[in-house]
């Protein structure tokens, strides 16, 4: 990235109507995005999630920036670690624009993450990604990132879901 301009990682704020239009838009782009679904947000959420989300406890969350427009942003929720007793950060959704991957962006996110997580005091970061999602596998190893494994002979673990009502 010699020469090249670094975005600029700022906590998104989502009373300012701009930034939560810019953010609603990332997060459209992700969830149309294959590794994001495909099928971009529903109605329901481009209509309630902004309003919704600013009343979630422990939300964190930040927009890159690059010449003025808005290319990357991440979700994250504060969570605990029993073991540790201490909190931690969980990276829930992690986007940049497809058209600027490859320029930094992702790992400037990643960063902002980690800098929030050590001011808040917490333990570790989590995140869950598909497994063929190569791209934002190696992305997430550079940045320090391994498979969650407390026994080698007990494998890797594995992030589950149960639907309780239909999204």
């Amino acid at each position: 990235m010699n020469g090249a301009i670094m975005p600029q990682v700022r906590p998104v704020d989502l009373y300012d109507l701009a930034q939560a239009e810019r953010w609603l838009e990332l997060l459209d782009h992700y969830a149309q995005d294959p590794m994001g679904g495909g099928d971009g947000l529903s109605d329901f959420a481009k209509l309630n999630l902004v309003a919704s989300i600013r009343e979630v406890p422990g939300y964190h969350g930040a927009i890159a920036w690059l010449d003025g427009k808005a290319v990357g942003l991440v979700n994250c929720f504060a969570g605990f670690s029993t073991f540790a007793a201490k909190p931690l950060l969980n990276i829930h959704d992690i986007v940049v624009y497809a058209e600027v991957r490859g320029r930094g962006i992702g790992q400037a996110l990643l960063a902002w993450v980690e800098q929030r997580a050590r001011d808040l005091g917490c333990c570790k970061l989590t995140l869950e990604v598909l497994s063929n999602n190569a791209r934002a596998m190696a992305s997430y190893e550079q940045a320090g990132f391994a498979p969650y494994v407390l026994d080698p002979q007990a494998g890797h673990a594995l992030f589950m879901q149960k639907y309780l009502e239909e999204v």
